[in-house]
Parts: C-alpha cells; structure tokens; sequence
C-alpha cells in the first residue's frame, strides 16, 4: 500500500476510474437521455482529473509549479460545473 501512494500510483488509479464513471455516464446519457448531461459531468469529472493529476506530482515530487498548475486548472473546472448544475434548477 505504501507503494501505491509513494509511486502516485493511486492518482493513476483515481484517473482510469474517473475514466470509467465518464464513459457509462455518457453512455446512459446518450442512450437513455438518464443522467447527468455531458457538460456538467464533464466539468465535473475535469475538476476531479486535475485534483488527482495535482495529488500525483505531490506524491512523486514533482516541481511545486506542477500541483498549482494542475490545482488552478482545478478550481475552474468546478466553477463551470457549479454554473451549470445551478443553471439547471
């Protein structure tokens, strides 16, 4: 366990099941019209990309520039998704 957290592994993790939630979120979508529509999920699952893609270069220690990058690039995507899953009611 401690090599999954020490090698970042577990962002990777996080990543490849975000994926995942993605692609059945998307296909009940478009399959079914049931869900959550394709902009806020995607606003939704960027926001939660990032933050991993964040925790990742903090893990493995990579240059400070990199998690703020990848935290600023964070706090928009969960305002757009916040716009519009507040537009939607």
């Amino acid at each position: 366990m401690n090599d999954l957290f020490a090698s970042g592994n577990v962002a990777t993790l996080l990543l490849v099941v975000l994926t995942v939630e993605g692609v059945v979120l998307l296909g009940l979508w478009s399959r079914r019209g049931q869900g959550v529509p394709p902009g806020p999920l995607l606003a939704f699952l960027g926001s939660g990309a990032f933050l991993a893609l964040a925790l990742r270069a903090a893990l493995t220690g990579q240059a400070w520039w990199w998690v703020a990058l990848w935290l600023s690039l964070a706090l928009p995507a969960h305002l757009a998704w916040l716009a519009l899953a507040w537009r939607r009611r």
